[in-house]
């Protein structure tokens, strides 16, 4: 897995799988998924991504010490 952050567009991208060919994505909300012909996930493309993990981190650091799931769109 890679992680790349380009700071002029706040865009953070997950590369799951470094050969992987992408053939399609899909969008939901601020995230991008890139998918191969099999429908492997290849990339994960977080747009505004300062205020997406901002508000996943506020998400998680509540309540009661506990962790909480932050959805993410497959």
């Amino acid at each position: 897995m890679k992680l790349r952050y380009d700071r002029d567009e706040d865009i953070l991208l997950i590369e799951l799988v470094s050969q992987g060919l992408i053939d399609h994505a899909d969008q939901s909300g601020p995230i991008i998924s890139h998918f191969a012909t099999d429908g492997s996930l290849v990339l994960l493309e977080i747009l505004d991504a300062s205020r997406f993990l901002t508000s996943a981190l506020q998400v998680a650091m509540r309540g009661n010490g506990e962790p909480v799931a932050v959805p993410v769109a497959s």
